[in-house]
């Protein structure tokens, strides 16, 4: 599938980043029915509410309905970045905005750092606010902390991307998508290096990096050790679409793959994707102590020349450009595995969700979904993150995507039913946590890589071992 083709088929695809242990629970069904009641009540509009009388996403008319409510409510954000003083697209240039079509809703934003873990146990307490974004819960407990924003046949008429939904329902929406698993890189870098194309295979890639240490002062590829969810959740996505071209692998075939990362043999799968990393550390390709990494100060490092690369999603780019005087230098690459067919694919998804909490106010239920509405049609937060569109009306992208103008995009396909949470089950019981924040199997990569404590081979056979052996617990085997 092609750049431009890439909104149909998005529509129909949804990706799953959640975890919790194995053995999933039933939905609060007593729960979902007490808290999707609301919507009648909250302010003096009502149009925005379904004939059953809930709240609805499809029906509400930005800028028309609740235009009198006054509310207070309060917004969980993993982008810290954009509430610095010296933001470059600061948050409050769209409560700015938003503020203009309701004045009386007050928005509060609140950015968490450790943002994966610490959003668990706020959402758990419970008191925690009334938007955030979703962090990894089972699929089927999301009824019972967010409130439904419209069915499955609903929301595929007003976005592009859905993650978080289950059992017909829709509960978020992402702030933004783009490609999963690419490379940030500095252009300038790589041709002061000599390299005249961007690599497509792992032997290309670790030459280049070879060159770039033999003829700059670069580092040539950085871990970001330190900043483990910038390891974890940046390398998983490409054992998906970009190293298989398979829109199925990630969520239905990886659940009950004998040895998913084994050596194929071709240069493809999960196994050429980390063997990427294990490469690069283990010839001196990466930053002398990965465990000084500064993920922050990575961001003008690269801007100014002093790291040629980085993998990283596409929603890092504005960052990296924003960092410094040489955002021109600043490109983006497909991660580079060639399939058999000769092409090459990119993993694509959206990131975090918008959630409004089940057990808010009706006015404060009523004034989150307006401003998560216009956060997604109205403000341009999506395209100012260097993401895709999230509106189904909105075609508006990136420059830097034309880049992959010949990469077909894979977009995972949902689990099949019945195994909605079976990835969620088998990363807690086997620890890998794949695609959602493993960061200590690929620090375990980096240090073995460092000190030659392990073969590439000796960690991915324990992997091996360990899905396994999740498989056989959670009734997962083919």
């Amino acid at each position: 599938m092609k750049l431009k083709k890439l909104l149909a088929l998005s529509t129909a695809t949804v990706m799953a980043f959640s975890m919790v242990g194995c053995g999933s629970k039933d939905a609060d069904t007593d729960s979902k029915a007490d808290n999707n009641a609301a919507g009648t009540e909250a302010g003096s509009d009502a149009s925005a509410s379904a004939s059953d009388g809930e709240l609805s996403y499809a029906n509400l008319k930005l800028g028309e309905d609740y235009t009198d409510l006054t509310a207070e409510i309060k917004v969980l954000t993993n982008r810290t970045d954009l509430l610095e003083d010296d933001a470059e697209i600061p948050y409050q240039k769209y409560i700015d905005a938003f503020n203009k079509l309701y004045p009386n809703i007050k928005v509060d934003v609140e950015g968490i750092t450790n943002y994966a873990d610490d959003t668990l146990l706020r959402l758990q307490g419970g008191d925690w606010g009334d938007v955030m974004m979703i962090p990894a819960v089972d699929k089927a407990d999301l009824s019972t902390y967010f409130m439904p924003l419209g069915t499955e046949d609903e929301m595929k008429s007003q976005i592009n991307y859905y993650n978080q939904n289950y059992d017909g329902e829709v509960y978020g929406v992402p702030y933004t998508a783009g490609v999963n698993g690419g490379i940030v890189y500095n252009k300038a870098v790589f041709e002061e290096a000599g390299i005249t194309e961007v690599p497509t295979t792992p032997e290309d890639f670790i030459a280049a990096l070879q060159k770039i240490k033999d003829n700059t002062d670069a580092i040539p590829l950085y871990t970001n050790y330190a900043a483990g969810w910038a390891m974890g959740g940046q390398w998983d996505p490409a054992i998906s679409g970009s190293a298989t071209g398979d829109s199925t692998f990630m969520n239905q075939k990886l659940l009950h793959a004998s040895n998913p990362f084994a050596d194929p043999g071709d240069g493809t799968g999960a196994y050429n994707v980390y063997k990427v990393l294990y490469d690069a550390v283990a010839n001196g390709l990466t930053e002398d102590d990965y465990s000084t990494t500064d993920w922050e100060g990575s961001k003008g490092m690269i801007n100014n020349g002093e790291i040629a690369c980085m993998v990283l999603g596409s929603w890092a780019v504005p960052q990296m450009q924003q960092a410094g005087d040489h955002a021109d230098d600043i490109a983006y690459m497909p991660f580079p595995i060639t399939l058999s067919t000769g092409k090459q694919c990119a993993s694509v998804g959206p990131d975090y969700s918008f959630g409004i909490n089940a057990d808010a106010s009706d006015d404060n239920k009523a004034a989150a979904l307006c401003f998560v509405k216009f956060m997604t049609e109205q403000s341009g937060f999506s395209y100012d993150c260097g993401g895709l569109p999230i509106a189904a009306k909105d075609t508006k992208m990136p420059d830097f995507y034309a880049a992959f103008s010949d990469i077909d995009f894979v977009v995972d396909e949902p689990a099949l039913e019945g195994e909605e949470d079976l990835l969620n089950d088998l990363n807690a019981d086997s620890g890998l946590n794949i695609n959602n924040s493993g960061e200590e199997k690929l620090q375990e990569v980096v240090e073995c890589a460092a000190d030659g404590s392990k073969s590439f081979d000796d960690i991915m056979n324990e992997w091996n071992e360990k899905w396994t052996t999740a498989q056989e617990n959670c009734g997962a085997t083919e």
